[in-house]
């Protein structure tokens, strides 16, 4: 594990709490362009692994690094892996028309189709199908219902649709497949990925509970585990899935697809709510800016879009392709950035965030965040600061949803960078504490040194002791911010730990 050891960056700390997620791709490779992504307010980049190659993945991870060298600031990175895709085959030439009540077999032959029938090599899905059954193809624009079926074959008529051409998608909904979310391309990436010291594994098709727990079992600990709900079967499991998660998106793209659009807007705030009273980072992703893809500047309703999730308090909004493949990356960037904090800033959004509240486990690391929270408005201070190990402490701090930044400092420099998706954290890769003496101290440097506190204020620390048990949130304290102070060991120590 690479350490960081530079001297603090210029670039001042974010004051939006609300996260930023990219997607990387053609149009944001080179290490110039991810450089002015981070600085535009890229928290967490992603890397598609639907698209481009290893080799591809590899490049841009050395440019994020470097990157998060220079700045001295943990960076985290999301592996989104590909999972099962279901498409049709080809058709002779290319191409089809469709009309409503239009008979369509659909087989296991690898014949080019055409107006009459068309391959889908894919057994798993006719072994679920039955007759009423419908399919989506093509996002949705054709509509397909099942008359009859066998194991090689559906017998369908067009519902909707006035065209089929190559490869297009297939989905199925109301209909759980007997399918892995992990296929062979998606082990080989995900042990790339893993090499490589990425920080989350985005899981795509989770449709049940225990399809987290292959992808547990190769990760081993080695990265936190994100799954991204995305079929209308995974709804049904939302509470269990989202305990076996590490964190979860709303992918509202497919989501989209097989459910009816009105309900998306409700699932998005369901979800986000799960999410938060599991203390869970969430992610509300797909399509929130994406006219600009080609356009310099968004709708007003996708500046609404994602104001919404922002006041629904997800823990991060995310960019696909306005930044993988879009005209205007950096400016797509710089606008979600002054939209979330445009909402921070409206009272309305505190009274929202506050409303919404998960309540207390009843615990007393939970009694002690809490408190953290309220002696910090109380007192105004300037920061909670976090001691943590396995990043737990900072995570029950972000759920308070507080209104002044979460410090996160921790020895371990994997959960300083998996902490950057958590809502308000700012991340530290510190030294080891001792003493409890030397915690408030090295707290109260370390958010000086990081822009977060003002000499004359004052912060409120958290921590477990001992010091090292996971989990163990069993302290308060409140601190002053004295003038920093001349000792050259301390002040080198410092400079080194801010990461």
């Amino acid at each position: 594990m690479a350490t960081l050891h530079s001297s603090p960056s210029s670039l001042p700390p974010r004051r939006r709490k609300t996260k930023i997620v990219a997607t990387l791709g053609p149009s944001s490779s080179t290490p110039e362009r991810i450089r002015e992504l981070f600085v535009a307010g890229v928290d967490v980049f992603r890397l598609n692994f639907s698209h481009g190659s290893q080799a591809d993945h590899g490049e841009r991870l050395r440019a994020i690094r470097g990157i998060e060298q220079e700045f001295d600031r943990p960076i985290a990175i999301m592996a989104d892996l590909q999972g099962p895709k279901l498409r049709l085959a080809t058709f002779r030439d290319g191409s089809i028309s469709l009309s409503p009540g239009q008979a369509l077999r659909l087989d296991l032959s690898p014949e080019p189709g055409d107006g009459t029938r068309v391959g889908m090599p894919h057994p798993e899905v006719f072994a679920a199908l039955h007759p009423g059954a419908e399919l989506l193809l093509d996002d949705g624009r054709v509509r397909l219902g099942v008359t009859t079926c066998g194991s090689d074959h559906a017998d369908t008529v067009v519902v909707s649709g006035t065209g089929l051409s190559d490869r297009k998608g297939v989905n199925v909904p109301g209909v759980v497949l007997p399918l892995s979310p992990l296929t062979p391309k998606d082990r080989l990436d995900l042990n790339f990925a893993l090499e490589q010291q990425v920080d989350w594994i985005a899981l795509s098709f989770v449709q049940r509970p225990e399809d987290l727990a292959e992808a547990r079992r190769l990760i081993g600990g080695r990265a936190a585990l994100l799954s991204k709900l995305e079929k209308p079967q995974a709804i049904e499991h939302l509470e269990l899935i989202v305990e076996l998660s590490d964190g979860v998106m709303v992918a509202r793209g497919d989501l989209g697809v097989e459910m009816p659009p009105e309900d998306v807007p409700v699932l998005q705030k369901r979800i986000v709510g799960e999410a938060r009273l599991a203390g869970k980072p969430v992610i509300v992703a797909t399509q929130m800016l994406e006219s600009m893809v080609g356009a310099p500047a968004p709708t007003r309703a996708e500046a609404s879009d994602v104001a919404t999730a922002v006041y629904d308090g997800a823990d991060a909004v995310m960019l696909s392709a306005e930044t993988a493949s879009g005209e205007y990356p950096v400016e797509a960037v710089s606008i979600m950035d002054r939209i979330t904090q445009r909402v921070e800033a409206d009272p309305l959004y505190r009274r929202i965030v506050e409303s919404q509240h998960p309540g207390l486990q009843d615990t007393s690391a939970d009694a002690i965040t809490a408190a953290a929270d309220q002696v910090a408005r109380t007192i105004h201070a300037a920061a909670i600061v976090t001691y943590t190990t396995s990043g737990l402490t900072t995570l029950r701090a972000s759920r308070e949803r507080p209104e002044v930044p979460v410090l996160c400092l921790t020895t371990k420099l994997d959960t300083a960078r998996r902490m950057q998706l958590a809502y308000g954290v700012h991340s530290l890769h510190a030294h080891d504490v001792g003493t409890f003496a030397g915690m408030v101290q090295k707290a109260v440097r370390y958010a000086h040194a990081s822009g977060l506190a003002q000499e004359g204020q004052r912060v409120v620390i958290t921590a477990g002791v001992p010091f090292g048990v996971p989990g163990n949130t069993n302290t308060l304290r409140i601190a002053w911010v004295e003038r920093p102070s001349q000792d050259a060991a301390m002040q080198r120590e410092i400079a080194e730990s801010l990461s």
